[in-house]
């Protein structure tokens, strides 16, 4: 495993130390985001520690994609938005990709275009949320993962 914040992350899930984890997929795990200020943000951290989908064996990155879009139809259907907005990021935290995926809903920026727009509103400590409410929002994708997955 390589030294990033994702990797990290991820120790912390094999040591059952982040709460924000919900699931374990064969290609990844799924965590809600630390700030809420978008409701039902999740990510979806890849197993490898690697900056590219095309670094990956063709089985592990179709399946990879595969699971990505299963974790996206989950929130969709947990949070109900109106739209999701998809992005596999690598820099910011090192160069190990995870996707983010946003459920966007009407105003929930103040103008039209990416969530990053709110810049360190978007991870303002205001958001982060209680033991219940990232309970419930953990329960709530874990619900429809598990129907989708099983």
């Amino acid at each position: 495993m390589c030294k990033c914040l994702v990797c990290e992350r991820i120790s912390l899930i094999k040591n059952n130390k982040n709460p924000y984890f919900v699931r374990e997929l064969k290609t990844g795990y799924v965590v809600i985001g630390d700030h809420q200020r978008i409701k039902g943000y999740t990510l979806f951290l890849c197993k490898e520690c690697q900056s590219e989908l095309h670094f990956l064996t063709p089985s592990f990155r179709d399946e990879f994609l595969h699971e990505m879009s299963v974790v996206a139809e989950a929130v969709y259907n947990a949070f109900g938005p109106e739209k999701l907005n998809y992005e596999l990021l690598g820099v910011g935290a090192g160069v190990h990709m995870h996707w983010h995926i946003f459920p966007r809903r009407t105003n929930d920026t103040p103008t039209s275009g990416p969530v990053w727009q709110l810049g360190k509103e978007l991870t303002d400590d205001k958001y982060l949320p209680g033991v219940i409410e990232l309970s419930d929002l953990k329960e709530k994708l874990n619900i429809e993962l598990k129907k989708l997955l099983e």
